[in-house]
């Protein structure tokens, strides 16, 4: 701002720079002489009446501007004027423009220097004169009672005026503000932010709007805050007068503004918590989803304890603790934005056990179950930076699961009531989760417990085949299901193979799962086809479902499973195969070379328990060395991969040079799981082993008594040839019992076989379909021994159907050479 010229006493000389209130009022000015005639006439009054100086100047005023009727009363009020009266008055008249108009006249009596009286006259046009008292009154009202603060700068900036709300807030006297400037005002850093903001609206006339300061006043304790928001004020010219500023004290507003900010924080934390936390039923993500939400958003380090009964699936979930705090509990989840000298604080040891001491503020926390602060000397937190700290227990159904622990490092704001809610909220909404994990995760284990105990343990062994096979279970954020397999040795060296899928997810899949499986041992051990045993099943699975409704009117849950029932035949290498739903066999022939494996063509039949139609069943010879493969859609269909591409993907790992079997298996596993642990899988993979030409003794009998001698002899002869001396003696007495009940009781020729496995196994075959039955004989009875003879000799024994007949069988241990 530029300084006008001042004389030695301070006054100003020298301003003349145009624009004024007299340009927008419009006043005029002209003289009458003594004679009562218009002696001059100026520009602004020929301007304002619209009428030229030399058509007035010497004319009689009132004879010019007055209408007739008011000349004698003219000539009277002048006659007066100039014996030195003065007069204000009004006066219609018409503008320049023509427009009709009011003026008010100001005459007052003067003297000319030849000592004659005359008449200075003035004329305001009063439309504008009234506008300019009610603007006047309505600004002073405005600035007198305006609770609001209220002060004119002048050019050079300083106060000119301030009203009583401006004054009052300061703690000072109107009076003692008048003069001053921004600089004798305020701290040199927020005066100078003032002045410039000043100088800007002076400048380019644009507002300034809510410019904050803070600051002390001695009236009231504490400190003060203040928006001031400056406009530039203008004169009629649009000449730049000074600028005005208004003045509010925003202490309780900004304070309300961080309250509302806070409440909105809160807000959208419990919001984040309520989408982010509980997303799995895993435990530890749980845990680290809370951490995710509080930190950093809420504190600066945080961490989450557990009691290990949590972390075992402990059946009912109590505490461990005795009621005391002091249980073990263990880390889950830990996180931490603090950095001392660099680099980030360490955060606490994830999985490490502890137990809290008995005094100490935590196990008080776990004891009581209600939220504790930690703040200045009470915190026991060992680390310099942290400053409060917040313990929340977490607790689900009236049970403490464990413990939240929340702290803030130094230049954060400590946790005050506030946040102490909003923890203890945080974290109830997070036991809830906690508390669902941790009962899902019972409940699952549950049910993977019940799953793995009806699966065969390990590898099992097989007659001819070798065999390998695999069950991977859901992953933990699933639910396990209903899939399983099988491998069930059958008598005259022949094995059932079985994988099956029980529908749907859950421990009922699971138990009916299990359900199936003894049904499908127990139709094994009948000798049924596999057609027949998967009516069976069907049937079965039918009656689990097949009460309409349930106690309470509600739909009783459909069981539905598919399921394949393969019979192995390693005398013959033949496998009779049949299919109710499920996804078709895999068969490598070594022969093929690197063709891709073969998926069987079995009739896929409907799934258990849905009834109607009849099951088919296929033979097909496997050479010795082909791989033949059992499984469960978990490995190879999802929703987001196509069955198709799973099956061929299947195909192209089976294919190219022999694999062991283990190895096979897992490379399966790794490269075919499209769920990535979201479904269960079942694996069985089976190779042919031939069995040697020596293994097997084969001879057909006519039906004549001679036949039993025949086949003592040739039984003999088998087992001498194949070095089993040891066992001729129990062998020859056990196959002619057998071959002599066949002789008695069956008909047609009789077959007698040897095989050497494992074990050594005889089977007497007949045409016969009555089953041999074990009876206690009498003293007096002379046969009926023969069967409790074979079944004190023979380490097994039994019979089962043929096409034609029947088999009776039993099983010798193959001594140790």
């Amino acid at each position: 701002m530029s300084a006008l010229p001042l004389d030695a006493e301070g006054r100003l000389w020298g301003h003349g720079e145009p624009g004024s209130i007299y340009d927008y009022i419009q006043v005029a000015a002209f003289s009458i002489d003594a004679d009562g005639l218009v002696s001059q006439w100026s520009d602004r009054a020929a301007e304002f009446f619209g009428l030229p100086a030399q058509d007035v100047v010497g004319c009689d005023p009132v004879t010019t501007f007055a209408p007739r009727e008011l000349w004698r009363r003219g000539r009277e009020r002048m006659g007066e004027i100039l014996a030195g009266k003065e007069w204000v008055g009004t006066a219609p008249y018409r503008d320049s423009d023509g427009e009709e108009r009011v003026a008010e006249l100001y005459l007052m009596p003067a003297q000319g220097p030849d000592g004659r009286a005359g008449v200075v006259c003035m004329a305001v046009d009063l439309r504008k004169l009234r506008a300019i008292e009610t603007e006047l009154a309505a600004s002073e009202a405005v600035f007198g009672q305006a609770p609001t603060g209220f002060v004119l700068f002048d050019r050079e900036g300083r106060i000119q005026r301030v009203n009583d709300s401006f004054a009052e807030a300061l703690g000072v006297q109107s009076v003692d503000l008048t003069g001053l400037t921004v600089h004798e005002l305020m701290s040199p850093k927020d005066a100078g932010r003032l002045a410039r903001a000043l100088d800007e609206v002076l400048l380019t006339g644009d507002p300034v709007v809510d410019l904050h300061f803070a600051g002390e006043i001695p009236s009231r304790p504490g400190r003060r805050r203040w928006s001031i928001s400056l406009y530039r004020l203008l004169s009629a010219t649009d000449r730049p007068m000074g600028v005005a500023g208004q003045v509010v004290d925003v202490t309780g507003r900004a304070r309300a503004e961080r309250e509302a900010a806070s409440a909105r924080r809160s807000l959208a934390l419990l919001n984040e918590a309520s989408g982010h936390i509980g997303s799995t039923l895993d435990l530890e993500t749980t845990a680290r989803e809370l951490l995710d939400v509080t930190v950093p958003g809420f504190c600066d380090v945080a961490t989450v304890d557990l009691y290990n009964a949590v972390l075992t699936a402990d059946a009912e979930g109590r505490r461990v603790d005795d009621g005391d705090g002091t249980g073990e509990l263990r880390r889950v989840a830990s996180a931490s934005t603090v950095h001392h000298d660099g680099a980030p604080t360490p955060a606490a040891e994830v999985g490490g056990a502890f137990c809290y001491p008995p005094r100490s503020p935590y196990a008080k926390a776990l004891r009581t179950g209600r939220s504790l602060t930690l703040t200045g000397p009470g915190n026991p937190d060992p680390n310099p930076l942290i400053h409060s700290a917040v313990v929340v227990p977490i607790v689900a159904r009236e049970k403490v699961l464990g413990l939240v622990h929340l702290s803030r490092a130094k230049g954060s704001e400590p946790f005050d009531t506030r946040d102490v809610a909003i923890a203890t909220e945080l974290v109830a909404r997070a036991a809830v989760c906690i508390d669902n994990a941790r009962l899902y995760r019972r409940e699952h284990e549950r049910a993977l417990i019940l799953q793995r105990s009806l699966l065969p343990p390990g590898n099992p062994a097989a007659s001819g085949l070798e065999i390998a096979c695999r069950y991977r279970p859901a992953g933990s954020g699933t639910e396990v299901g209903g899939d399983w397999f099988d491998v069930i040795p059958l008598p005259g060296n022949r094995t059932a193979l079985v994988v099956g899928d029980v529908m749907g997810r859950g421990l009922r899949a699971a138990v009916a799962m299990g359900q199936l499986r003894t049904a499908v041992r127990t139709l094994a051990m009948l000798d049924l086809d596999p057609a027949e045993v998967l009516t069976q099943l069907d049937e079965i699975a039918r009656g689990l479902s097949a009460d309409p409704e349930s106690d309470d009117g509600q739909s009783a849950e459909l069981y539905l499973a598919t399921c394949v029932y393969a019979v192995y035949d390693a005398v013959t290498r033949r496998c009779t195969i049949a299919n109710a739903g499920h996804l078709p066999p895999v068969v490598v022939d070594p022969a093929a070379g690197d063709a891709p494996a073969l998926m069987l063509d079995v009739p896929e039949g409907l799934p258990l328990g849905v009834g109607g139609e009849p099951f088919e069943e296929v033979v097909v010879d496997l050479p010795d060395g082909a791989l033949f493969g059992l499984y469960t859609d978990g490995l190879v269909e999802s929703r987001t991969h196509p069955l198709e591409e799973g099956l061929s993907a299947l195909r192209s790992a089976l294919s190219g040079p022999p694999r062991q079997l283990e190895a096979l298996c897992d490379q399966l596993l790794t490269e075919l799981d499209p769920h990535h642990g979201e479904d269960d899988i079942a694996l069985l993979m089976a190779r042919v082993c031939a069995l040697p030409s020596n293994s097997v003794g084969d001879w057909i009998l006519p039906s004549e008594p001679t036949s039993v001698a025949r086949a003592r002899e040739l039984a003999c002869g088998w087992l001498l040839a194949c070095g089993l001396d040891e066992l001729v003696d129990t062998v020859e007495l056990l196959v002619s019992e057998l071959a002599t009940n066949a002789l008695r009781h069956g008909r047609g020729d009789i077959r007698v076989r040897l095989l050497r496995d494992s074990v050594l196994v005889c089977e007497v075959w007949d045409n016969g379909y009555a089953q041999p039955r074990q009876r206690r004989a009498r003293d007096t009875d002379e046969g009926g021994r023969g069967l409790q003879l074979v079944s004190l000799l023979a380490d097994r024994w039994g019979s089962r159907r043929t096409p034609n007949g029947k088999a009776v069988w039993f099983e010798l241990a193959i001594p140790e050479l």
